[in-house]
């Protein structure tokens, strides 16, 4: 797991996210970036086997994240001009609950549910196999966010996809690192993904259409989606009345408990990530902030 990531300090350095990233006034969850101050797995730790590796697709690359040169902690990097044929071994960490629900490099939110990953050089977005030489076992990731900023180590898997490499115990496995061609990809597993997708659901289908992810996958059943946490009871009280009013799903606020001291306004639970990207999509067009993936 990485001791230190200095998003504040990558945040600003690669132009991404703003000061409102790091701080931002108001609530006192709000007043520093992150909640925890050492990162950790998180309390209940739920099943990741529903959990997907990444569909490697052609995207648009924008500036987010992608600013070249950079400098962390007085290191100058480089990103690379292009993902294809990068192939590199060396060590992996994980970053999971203390980074929930942050930005990443590129502006989108982190989710340790997720099977994404952070690299210092490579293009962002990329997508890399990844394979852990002591066991043999692989995921596909999708790189959005920059780091790891710590000693030796070469990429930062999330939660999930170290959970499925099965190295969250030790915190750090050797692995190789191979990028992937998303255009090949495509055209060599077109049979296949032609083949799971006319075995989904016709309403998931649907859903598939309008999200950017193209795959629709079920979650567990204690997940939700939290809105906002604050100090003011009354605060959080407001917004879940204003969700009511916008939303199918339920929606409550958790009190403060024995790990936090915090209101959480809370919905869901939610089945899919279809419906985590039209809550999501919801909230956007209503100015709130992106909401992140809890589960209880």
């Amino acid at each position: 797991m990485v001791a230190w990531r200095g998003w504040c300090i990558s945040a600003l350095v690669l132009g991404v996210v703003g000061l409102g990233g790091c701080a931002s006034s108001g609530d006192k969850y709000q007043a520093s970036r992150y909640s925890q101050k050492h990162d950790s797995a998180p309390s209940l730790a739920p099943s990741v086997d529903h959990v997907q590796d990444a569909v490697p697709m052609p995207e648009i690359r924008t500036a987010a994240g992608n600013k070249s040169p950079y400098v962390v902690l007085g290191k100058k990097y480089r990103v690379l001009e292009s993902e294809i044929g990068y192939k590199k071994r060396g060590v992996a960490s994980w970053y999971g609950s203390k980074f929930h629900g942050h930005a990443t490099s590129n502006g989108e939110i982190y989710d340790m549910y997720a099977m994404t990953a952070a690299h210092k050089t490579l293009p962002i977005p990329s997508y890399v196999q990844v394979k852990n030489l002591a066991n043999g076992k692989t995921v596909i990731v999708r790189v959005n966010d920059r780091g790891p900023f710590h000693g030796n180590r070469i990429i930062d898997l999330t939660y999930a996809a170290a959970k499925k490499l099965d190295y969250l115990g030790q915190g750090t496995a050797q692995v190789e690192v191979t990028a992937i061609d998303p255009v090949a990809w495509q055209k060599q597993n077109a049979a296949r993904l032609a083949a799971a997708e006319a075995r989904r659901p016709a309403q998931a289908r649907g859903i598939n259409a309008q999200t950017t992810s193209a795959r629709v996958a079920s979650l567990p059943a204690n997940t939700y989606l939290q809105v906002g946490a604050f100090s003011n009871q009354q605060a959080a009280e407001h917004l879940r009345d204003q969700l009511i009013q916008w939303l199918e799903h339920p929606v409550r606020v958790s009190p403060p408990g024995a790990a936090t001291s915090l209101y959480r306004v809370r919905v869901g639970p939610v089945a899919d990530t279809g419906q985590v990207s039209k809550i999501r999509s919801l909230l956007a067009r209503n100015r709130l902030a992106a909401p992140h993936l809890v589960y209880e």
